[in-house]
């Protein structure tokens, strides 16, 4: 017997097949496993104003930031140029001058 992906809605891992749809128990939800394969291999990461950022584009942080393992802080307006994306806790990569290389989280910047 195959295991079946847990709920989306719940994480429940009660799911159920049904004609051809994945039911939950729990919560009632219904939905189609080759959508929601299709749905988890893209990635997609939103600014804090909901916009999606790609590869290479400017943001501007939204409030100051402190550096771990330093006193200095990344002031709120600080631009970043030229970000890459990854799928992670911290889901952007950058460069930022007089700090180096550094990993931010997509809630504190906003596309440029």
């Amino acid at each position: 017997m195959t295991e079946l992906p847990p709920c989306p809605l719940c994480k429940s891992t009660f799911t159920y097949e049904m004609n051809g749809l994945l039911a939950c128990p729990e919560c009632g939800h219904e939905w189609n496993p080759e959508e929601d394969n299709a749905a988890d291999q893209q990635f997609v990461v939103k600014d804090s104003n909901g916009n999606i950022l790609q590869d290479g584009d400017s943001v501007v942080t939204i409030k100051n930031l402190p550096v771990k393992g330093t006193s200095q802080t990344i002031k709120a307006g600080t631009k970043v140029k030229n970000i890459r994306l990854v799928d992670s806790d911290h889901n952007i990569d950058c460069k930022i001058d007089g700090f180096g290389a550094m990993a931010l989280k997509s809630e504190f910047v906003k596309k440029a």
